[in-house]
This record gives structure tokens, sequence and C-alpha cells, in this order.
């Protein structure tokens, strides 16, 4: 296995880096024809950003002793997944978004149009990713599993059909529990399936060791978006990346706005607890995980 630090501070930078040169080395070049859709593309996906799915999917592996490079292709899939995601939803017939990662989004710096075929090809390319990466495992019922996957965190029973519930929920008044179901599609399965998609890459698992692994990428995916509804509310928009309050502004439902700020802080912490005695059973192969879980809490004190 690469030796990597658990440490999450020493860790970030050099996996950051490793996810950086992957996505460069996938994404179509600008000179290759049609020029200014790949340059959207590049645009958005090399704009920066923690790179916490790719991270999740690099501290699985570790966790399980796994060879990095056979993740690397993972973590490209997801990243681009999520990139094409984030293009779409800031388009001005979904939240109507100008800034992403302190940046014109991408319907902004290039055109509409041109913002939906990225999306678009981008999530083609994370597809043919998985099933063409040379450095992934050779075993085509893993590979056709982590398609399957991935497949479905993007799909209507997943980010999609979040976003649809999430469109459709405007200027409603949700339950705790609506509005749970609601981001564990929106946000937390794409999540689930980093964690997941690196342990299907590892046979030699137990069902109780896939099981505690799922249950804390369930419970980090809904303390994510937690964290994301209580930024919207406090932070601001240098720090956010783009405009702070836009859920607020599109009477969008909340944890906040739901359960209020210190009832969301509350579950937020409840969900960590959770996910860190889903690890219990592992070792220091695991620090990155909980540290991955610590830092998310972190960003909402």
């Amino acid at each position: 296995m690469n030796e990597v630090s658990t440490s999450l501070q020493s860790a970030m930078p050099a996996l950051q880096a490793r996810i950086e040169n992957q996505l460069k080395h996938w994404l179509p070049a600008i000179n290759k024809h049609p020029g200014y859709l790949h340059e959207a593309m590049r645009y958005s996906s090399l704009a920066g950003g923690k790179r916490i799915r790719p991270l999740l999917i690099y501290a699985t592996g570790i966790a399980t002793h796994q060879n990095l490079d056979q993740l690397d292709g993972l973590a490209c899939a997801v990243e681009f997944i999520h990139v094409y995601s984030l293009i779409h939803d800031d388009l001005p017939c979904m939240d109507d978004d100008d800034l992403r990662r302190g940046k014109p989004t991408c319907h902004k710096a290039f055109d509409e149009a041109t913002a939906v075929l990225a999306g678009d090809a981008l999530q083609a390319l994370a597809f043919r990713i998985l099933s063409s990466d040379p450095a992934m495992t050779d075993d085509p019922a893993i590979r056709l599993k982590m398609i399957k996957t991935l497949a479905n965190a993007a799909g209507s029973r997943g980010m999609a059909g979040g976003q649809a519930i999430d469109l459709a929920s405007v200027g409603k008044t949700l339950s705790i529990a609506e509005l749970e179901t609601m981001h564990i599609y929106k946000t937390g399965a794409l999540i689930r399936a980093c964690v997941m998609m690196a342990v299907q890459n590892q046979p030699s698992l137990s069902k109780q060791q896939i099981q505690k692994l799922d249950h804390y990428a369930k419970c980090i995916g809904l303390a994510f978006q937690i964290h994301d509804d209580i930024l919207d509310v406090e932070g601001d928009t240098h720090t956010l990346g783009k405009p702070a309050g836009s859920d607020l502004a599109l009477d969008k439902p909340t944890f906040p706005e739901v359960i209020g700020l210190d009832a969301s802080r509350a579950r937020a912490r409840e969900l960590h607890q959770e996910a860190l005695q889903s690890l219990e059973q592992f070792g220091d192969e695991a620090s990155l995980l909980r540290d991955i879980a610590d830092y998310i809490i972190d960003r909402i004190h």
C-alpha cells in the first residue's frame, strides 16, 4: 500500500494533489475538439474544493489495506459526478447561483447550454473511467458492482431524486423525517457510495465490517448536509465560495429552519458519535476516516 499519513492535516495535501493530477489526466484537453466544451468541463472540475468525496475513497482504502493506485479511478469518477451535479444545480432552472467555489458558476463563465452539456459529459466520463481504467481491479464483477453503486447514488433514488424532492419542497414545511430523507438522497447517497465502492474493491472484508463502514458513511453524509445548512445561515459568501443565505432566499426547507440551530448542531454531533462508534472495531488504519468525521463536525462549531 502507498505510504500515507493517517493524520488528516498531513494527509490531505498529498491526497488532494493526487486527485488533482488524476482529474487532469482524465479530463479532455482544451485543444481537442470541441474545445469550448472541454474548457467548461475543466473549468468546473479544476476549480478547487476540499475533495471530500475522493478523500473518503482513499481513507476507506487505507482503512481496509488497499493499494491506492486501484482507487484513483474511483476517486475521479465520484468527483466528476459531484461536479456535474454542482454545474446543473447552479443553473437558473435549479438554484440559480452565480458563484461556486468563489468563481462564476459554469453557466455564467460560459453559457447555459454549454453548462448543461459540460455536466452531461462529466457524468458520461465518470462511467467511462469505471469501465475502462486499467489501474482498477481486473475483476469485471467488482467493476459492475461499482458501476451499479454509483449509478444508484446518482439517479432518482439518490442524488437526482433528492434534488427533485428539494425543488418540490420550496415554500413547504417538512417534518424532520422528510427533511432527513431528502438529504439522505441528495447529499448522503454519493458520500455513502464513496465508501461502499472502496469497500467493494476489498472482497476480504467481513459482512460486519461492511455494515459498520456503510453506517459510518450514512452518518457523515447526513452530518455533512446539516453542516451545509448551518453554514448557509452563519457563513459568509467569501468563506462559502457561494452566496450566503441562498437556501433562505429560495425558501428551501433546511435543518435550522425546521428544528433550529441548536438542535441542528446537536443532531450533527449525534451523527458524529454514531460514525465514530461504527469504526470501533478498526484500528489506527481507520484514523483518517475518524479525522474526516471530526473535520465535518469541527466546521460547524
